[in-house]
């Protein structure tokens, strides 16, 4: 497993660049000799070929698959997630697959990266949920405001078998299929200047996942919701064209946000969680022991990511006031006013749809019971 950190090394169809200094040379410098002359070692192959018919284990080993994963973020849960995940592949699959770790968006903004993943080019994307809305409005529903208490009850819901199941099973039908939930943190807001009263909502443009659960607690809070590629954030915060963001503390310390907008409200009314999805192109055309890999690893990297992500927070918080940024909360009477402000949220919007009603019920069924 290697983290790529040059983009360069990926061209426009996804794969490998290939540089001519790489081909044999032979005396001279050139790099291709005469099509009519064989070397020793080319008799011996052709000699040898019939021999390797039949022997797909001897040929899996010595050309191992390469997985391509692809991310928005860098140094955090994410990456840490896609970490662990390669680590443990690699390791079952016994070196049958490679995986190649892409974070910071060098594989493209997020819709290329899901592009490049339902058509094969990509291999696997992690990300919230809500960047796959596009191919399913459902994966939207888990970020809808007062599902969970916090972040245990948060891991716990989404650990269990049924939420597990149907979550993961989102997409299939498009060409995606799911290894991977878990946590990422509580939902805050990132402002340019202090806002730490409701009222203060009012006008303000700011940054959310271009789902209908995202954008409508904004327009209940008299803000404007403004969907926008992570990439695109920091540059629009910097110029003022934005207010602020909403997401989740260790992105904004990951990405140094602090230089362009120091004012941090944690409100804790949703939870920001994600998803990893793989190319049904590309799975399908493994064996059935590489595919149980494949499945076997996301739940591996799922239960051990969890503890990784909680003293994430933490340090995120120190990491935030040290570099200059300011952490505040609402009283508790303004909290609760945002949450029942909110809490219906979820129950409005999918009341629409009912594939996502459905979902929306499992989740709150599942909330509510004992985890």
């Amino acid at each position: 497993m290697r983290t790529v950190a040059e983009p360069c090394r990926i061209n426009s169809a996804g794969a490998r660049r290939v540089r001519t200094s790489d081909a044999p040379k032979i005396a001279g410098g050139e790099q291709m000799q005469s099509p009519n002359r064989l070397n020793r070692r080319e008799v011996l192959i052709g000699a040898g070929a019939g021999a390797l018919v039949g022997m797909p284990t001897v040929l899996r080993a010595q050309t191992p698959q390469v997985m391509k994963i692809g991310t928005s973020t860098i140094n955090d849960v994410q990456h840490e997630w896609m970490t662990i995940y390669a680590r443990t592949l690699e390791a079952s699959s016994k070196g049958a697959i490679k995986v190649e770790l892409y974070p910071a968006s060098q594989l493209g903004a997020a819709p290329r990266m899901i592009e490049g993943t339902q058509f094969g080019t990509v291999q696997a994307f992690v990300g919230p949920p809500e960047f796959l809305s596009g191919v399913d409005n459902r994966y939207s529903v888990l970020g809808a405001p007062g599902l969970f208490r916090d972040m245990d009850h948060a891991n716990s819901v989404l650990q269990s078998a049924p939420v597990r199941q149907a979550i993961l099973a989102l997409g299939s039908n498009k060409g995606l299929r799911g290894v991977g939930l878990f946590m990422y943190g509580p939902a805050s807001f990132n402002f340019r200047v202090p806002v730490n009263r409701l009222k203060e909502f009012e006008g303000k443009k700011v940054r959310v996942f271009a789902s209908a659960i995202q954008t409508e607690p904004l327009r209940k809070l008299n803000a404007t919701a403004v969907p926008m590629a992570l990439s695109e954030v920091l540059p629009a915060l910097q110029q003022g064209t934005l207010d602020g963001v909403m997401s989740v503390l260790p992105v904004f310390t990951a990405l140094r946000f602090y230089d362009a907008a120091k004012h941090l409200l944690e409100t804790d009314h949703a939870a920001v969680t994600v998803v990893s999805v793989v190319s049904k192109v590309w799975y399908d055309k493994l064996p059935k022991d590489l595919q149980a890999a494949v499945d076997e690893a996301g739940r591996h990297a799922d239960r051990e990511i969890y503890p990784w992500a909680v003293d994430a927070l933490a340090k995120s918080r120190q990491t935030w006031t040290s570099n200059g940024g300011t952490l505040a909360r609402l009283s508790a009477e303004e909290h609760a006013q945002l949450m029942k402000i909110l809490h219906p949220v979820g129950a409005d919007v999918t009341a629409k749809n009912t594939g996502e009603k459905v979902l929306f019920d499992l989740l709150a069924k599942a909330a509510a019971g004992p985890t």
